[in-house]
């Protein structure tokens, strides 16, 4: 599990078949790399992959295929110059983001990004399939960023995130140009909601089994919300 805050930058080398090196670039890899041991996870642009040998300045890990197939990291359409990494979240550390599970939900392209006063406007289009996650003011991972939904434009796929200058200058969102595939990530508490409202047949009695069109005033009155 992680947060979304991302602690240094990196780039992905392939070592044949399914290994990869990856190396910290950044002043601040000392985040990544002062108690990193064998088997920790790390999320590399969003996703999570495991340490499998310690390097001085990075590690070797595995990317499946399928992970490949999923994500950015094996793209070639539009390669990533570099990759952000984050550390797996430890007992007791501050959560400053939003929970995060390194599990990519698919990709996204950027549509537009615009500087503003006070920070970057960043629009992206998603999948249906990961964009009915997507609710304004509620959480979505970038590339493995915690970011905030400003605007959602549902019969677009479309989502806007705004950026404040120190995460844009830190991360890799500032090599991103209008077509750029990104690796997205919706609220594990969306999912969650659907699971309980969706699975199985549905229960008059049961709040968990409702479907959204039940949640009415007077089902919440009559189960003790209102």
């Amino acid at each position: 599990m992680f947060t979304g805050l991302i602690q240094a930058l990196g780039t992905m080398k392939p070592l044949g078949g399914d290994s990869w090196q990856i190396t910290c670039v950044s002043q601040s890899s000392d985040l990544i790399m002062q108690d990193i041991a064998y088997g920790d996870s790390i999320a590399v642009d969003g996703v999570c992959l495991t340490v499998e040998e310690i390097l001085k300045d990075g590690f070797i890990a595995t990317a499946s295929p399928e992970t490949l197939r999923r994500t950015t990291l094996g793209s070639e359409d539009t390669p990533q110059k570099y990759v952000n990494l984050e550390a797996s979240l430890r007992v007791g550390s501050k959560v400053g983001g939003h929970f995060v599970m390194g599990h990519v939900d698919g990709t996204g392209r950027l549509v537009i990004a615009e500087q503003t006063a006070t920070s970057w406007e960043m629009t992206f289009i998603a999948s249906e399939a990961i964009a009915r996650y997507i609710v304004p003011k509620g959480s979505i991972a970038v590339n493995g960023i915690s970011l905030t939904v400003a605007a959602y434009e549902p019969e677009l796929s479309q989502f806007t995130v705004a950026v404040i200058p120190l995460t844009y200058a830190e991360t890799n969102l500032r090599y991103l140009v209008p077509g750029s595939l990104v690796n997205l990530e919706g609220d594990i508490l969306g999912k969650y909601v659907e699971k309980f409202l969706y699975s199985g047949k549905p229960n008059p009695n049961s709040v968990e089994n409702s479907p959204l069109d039940s949640i009415t005033p007077a089902f919440l009155a009559e189960h003790g919300y209102l």
